[in-house]
């Protein structure tokens, strides 16, 4: 949404900051902006223009030491404490993989970015926040109290473009793509499902059969997916804590993915978020924003590798959790048990 008068830069940080309960996101839809946009606005007001790409930002970020790593979508918001090293990139895709941080990034979508300083009573905030075509946040990283000042200083003029507009053009939301399904060729789907070596295979299979995910979960049937509640991922989350299980949690939009690997401990219920609260990782997620949720079984060279899948009324994927298997520990078996008693919904209201 974007205001039919726009307001000037000035006009948006005065509005803002008479703003006091709301976050960014919520200000800026308050204001008839993009996320992007309220932030662009305070460019030469503590905040300053960089470059977007990742192969320019992530080795800059090293340099900062300890600090946390968000990524969202309208549902779910996944943060991680670490530092940005082995950073791997990569024409059409580029990642940073260690023992914390775990991100899958798509750098098309990584079209505009800042480094953000924010005045507060606890001191100045820091934070670099990454857009995409539709103002909309791709990736955010904040720093920390043992963050360093120099890495910052470093990055900012290092990575400052030359234009430093405080007006953002961006463009119309690209809308969520809906559950798309092929019966005609579901034999085949089921058939080359079941051929599969590594779940990489999955979306090329659909794409092929002109379906998506969603679509292909929908009709693919037993022995590949059942459909549960959409509080089977809450019912999750409290197994796997009472189990001292480890799991792989990915959460993302069309420019990066994040990815939590290992305990989910400490849970707590606020309103309609359910959260995980464990040092060095944290998740929020939308409850009620749950439309359905998928228990999926693919093959691989390794063993089955069983997900649940949760998905918003619109079809958008919302979170997906896979059981995780390490050098020194493989909780894959505790992660199948606990999706094979997750009720199952009634046949006539999965349909």
């Amino acid at each position: 949404m974007t205001n039919s008068t726009p307001l000037s830069a000035a006009d948006i940080r005065s509005q803002a900051a008479e703003i006091t309960t709301m976050r960014a996101r919520e200000k800026a839809e308050h204001l008839g902006l993009t996320e992007a946009q309220l932030v662009a606005a305070h460019v030469g007001h503590g905040t300053t223009r960089i470059e977007p790409h990742p192969d320019a930002i992530m080795p800059a970020l090293t340099a900062l030491g300890e600090v946390m790593a968000l990524t969202r979508n309208d549902s779910c918001v996944i943060e991680k404490v670490g530092v940005y090293d082995n950073y791997r990139s990569g024409q059409h895709a580029t990642m940073v993989l260690n023992g914390a941080i775990d991100t899958r990034m798509f750098p098309a979508h990584w079209v505009s970015a800042f480094a953000v300083e924010t005045p507060t009573d606890d001191g100045v905030r820091r934070s670099v926040q990454v857009f995409d075509a539709a103002g909309d946040a791709v990736h955010k990283v904040h720093l920390r109290e043992g963050s360093s000042l120099e890495g910052w200083a470093t990055l900012v003029e290092t990575l400052a473009l030359e234009d430093q507009s405080d007006v953002l053009e961006v463009a119309p939301r690209a809308p969520v793509e809906a559950a798309r399904s092929n019966p005609d060729k579901l034999e085949i789907l089921r058939t080359e499902w079941a051929k599969m070596t590594d779940t990489h295979q999955f979306l090329r299979l659909t794409s092929k059969l002109r379906m998506n995910r969603l679509g292909a979960y929908r009709i693919a049937g037993a022995p590949f997916v059942r459909r549960v509640a959409p509080d089977a991922v809450a019912r999750a989350f409290e197994a796997v804590s009472q189990a001292g299980a480890e799991v792989m949690v990915f959460v993302g939009n069309r420019g990066c993915i994040e990815i939590h690997g290992g305990r989910c401990d400490t849970l707590k219920v606020m309103g309609p978020w359910f959260n995980v609260l464990d040092p060095g990782f944290n998740l929020h997620l939308r409850a009620d924003h749950i439309a359905e949720v998928w228990a999926v079984t693919k093959p691989t060279q390794r063993g089955d590798a069983v997900s649940l899948e949760a998905f918003d009324a619109e079809g958008g994927l919302i979170l997906q959790i896979f059981g995780r298997k390490t050098d020194d520990n493989d909780s894959r078996p505790a992660w199948g048990s606990i999706v094979a008693d997750l009720p199952g919904l009634e046949i006539e209201e999965a349909v």
